[in-house]
């Protein structure tokens, strides 16, 4: 891909590729002040009858994205800018759902009594137990509706 014209989304030239390193291509735009950029693969299409990638990213984006120092770049900066996972931590989980005391994931166990819901298994258990009140559930007035204008057929206790 060395030497391919880069075409953006919105169909602008941004330069060549002068260097392809691991996961990136290194994109090379302007003329007289030149200025370098790592481009992800994941975003590359390459034509190779044509000598062109065409990427789908837009030009702003490319020209906003962190410049090369020199022939170094920072990986983890330019996922990051790119929205790509390897650019974050990922938080330490036992996975399969479980996590670990320090996890900033939490279940919608611990979401729902922040709330002030308790957790389903502790319904069911009062239920059985026979600590719930398992009336039956209170029947609202419904609203008047369509096929009943004046709600006259509406639940009344």
């Amino acid at each position: 891909m060395k030497g391919y014209r880069v075409v953006t989304s919105d169909e602008h030239k941004v330069g060549r590729v002068v260097d392809v390193r691991d996961e990136h291509l290194i994109v090379e735009h302007g003329t007289v002040r030149k200025s370098r950029h790592a481009l992800p693969k994941a975003f590359a299409h390459p034509i190779d009858a044509e000598e062109v990638v065409r990427v789908t990213v837009g030009k702003q984006l490319i020209a906003d994205s962190p410049k090369l120092d020199g022939d170094v770049f920072d990986e983890g900066a330019v996922a990051r800018y790119y929205g790509l996972a390897s650019g974050s931590e990922h938080p330490d989980t036992e996975g399969r759902g479980e996590t670990l005391p320090q996890d900033p994931a939490e279940g919608s166990e611990v979401e729902g009594e922040r709330h002030g819901i308790d957790p389903a298994e502790k319904t069911r258990a009062e239920i059985r137990e026979g600590k719930h009140d398992a009336a039956a559930p209170a029947v609202r007035e419904r609203m008047a509706n369509a096929n009943d204008p004046a709600g006259t057929t509406a639940n009344h206790h």
